[in-house]
């Protein structure tokens, strides 16, 4: 059997798995299972060896840590000063809680690393008090669905971590490269929600501006949360910290914060953090196991030599390339998770554009945004399901309310493909 023909059917079966709703870390798992079993000269053990040896990856520990820094956060009070701060800093703007919802999510980035959970979380906060307010259901959903797009790129984003890990890139450097697109991410999504409130008639959600002891009031109750992405970065330029060491310092320092500052996290919270943090990470790491088998099938049959050269021959112009890998991710981003889609594409991608004299942080975050667009759009978006699940909100109104929002941030990715020093311009400041 040809080396097309074998990751062809193998490819073939992911698909069909997805298409019958098996859970995606199984379809993987089973789909790299299959590839061996067209190759009865690879030792059947392989599979078994790969799938442990992936979780022992040492700098992999950063995940399970952040992911359980986010849960100790999220329950030490942090979350309700950040609404107070986005609502001072945005809430006279035209959009009301749209644009607070936008605000929140750039400020939650660094606490939660997670686009689905922020959504989800906002949606409980801010759905039901947005409808009241005049908002149509899809256009809220729209709104604390794409807020989140911000999310992965604010240290200490879990898909930063995960690329950085399989390419082999400096953590610290595509964290210090993630806080401009970001706020470029939160001033184009906010033109979009103003754009839309003007041409309906949505009202601020403040009427009066914040006086100064009201807006020093929020910015002091929020400063610690703000704080946090300042001192991953500070450790790591420092040499103070790995960024697996850097995790735990983010368990310390939000446990920290929920015992001795804020006085809120209790030990029925604490508890909760932790059983909720253990399904997180299950997940994400059985995920990250089971990816090894269909990794190994790629390298083995060379396709990432083979898309390299198909690249190439389409075109020798870096911007072009990654424009064409852009617009790949994102079509097939429709139906794959956004950790998958990095998981699985980082190997195939990264060395052509490092062959093509491309900056591996630069096209990290281009790449992280452009996969992580998936989770918001049909069919498969899961922090689109999460949000119009709990609004209530029909998957196809979400979808006409949503066409500004997706519009504003794909012309951010084009933006950052053309002006790479908005990227690299902070990493190179911090890291030299």
């Amino acid at each position: 059997m040809t080396r097309p023909d074998t990751m062809l059917i193998v490819a073939i079966a992911f698909v069909v798995f997805l298409l019958m709703r098996m859970p995606v870390a199984f379809a993987i798992g089973i789909s790299g299972v299959l590839f061996f079993a067209q190759h009865p000269e690879l030792p059947f053990t392989i599979p078994a060896q790969i799938t442990v040896s992936q979780t022992q990856n040492f700098s992999l520990l950063a995940v399970p840590l952040f992911i359980l820094a986010g849960n100790f956060m999220n329950r030490s009070g942090i979350t309700k000063r950040l609404l107070e701060l986005a609502s001072v800093m945005t809430g006279r703007l035209r959009g009301g809680l749209a644009q607070v919802s936008i605000a929140l999510s750039a400020l939650m980035g660094g606490v939660s690393g997670s686009a689905i959970a922020d959504a989800s979380m906002q949606s409980r906060m801010l759905g039901e008090d947005m409808v009241r307010r005049g908002f149509t259901r899809g256009f809220t959903a729209g709104v604390l669905s794409y807020g989140a797009v911000l999310t992965p790129i604010i240290p200490p984003g879990i898909g930063m971590i995960l690329y950085g890990t399989i390419g082999q890139v400096s953590i610290g450097r595509l964290f210090a490269a993630g806080v401009l697109p970001a706020l470029l991410l939160w001033l184009a999504l906010s033109l979009a929600v103003w754009l839309t409130a003007r041409s309906r008639g949505y009202e601020p959600e403040r009427k009066v501006r914040p006086n100064l002891k009201e807006a020093a009031s929020a910015f002091t109750g929020g400063i610690w949360a703000l704080l946090f992405p300042v001192f991953l970065l500070f450790g790591l330029r420092m040499g103070v910290f790995t960024p697996s060491e850097i995790g735990a310092f983010a368990v310390f320092y939000a446990i920290f914060i929920g015992v001795l500052i804020y006085r809120e996290m209790t030990a029925k919270g604490f508890f909760e953090a932790l059983e909720g943090s253990l399904t997180d990470v299950g997940a994400v790491m059985f995920l990250i196991a089971l990816s090894a088998i269909f990794s190994y099938g790629l390298v083995f049959e060379r396709v990432p030599e083979v898309v390299s050269g198909w690249i190439l021959g389409v075109t020798d112009n870096l911007d072009a390339a990654m424009i064409l890998v852009a617009v790949f991710v994102l079509v097939i981003g429709f139906f794959i998770d956004a950790t998958v889609l990095i998981i699985m594409l980082t190997p195939i991608f990264l060395p052509v554009i490092r062959q093509l004299g491309g900056d591996p942080v630069h096209f990290g975050i281009v790449f992280i945004i452009a996969a992580t667009i998936g989770n918001f759009t049909p069919p498969v978006g899961a922090a689109m399901y999460a949000v119009c699940s709990i609004l209530k909100c029909p998957i196809g109104e979400y979808t006409r309310e949503s066409k500004g929002l997706l519009a504003a941030v794909v012309l951010v990715v084009l933006l950052l493909v053309f002006l790479p020093g908005i990227v690299l311009f902070l990493p190179n400041l911090v890291f030299g």
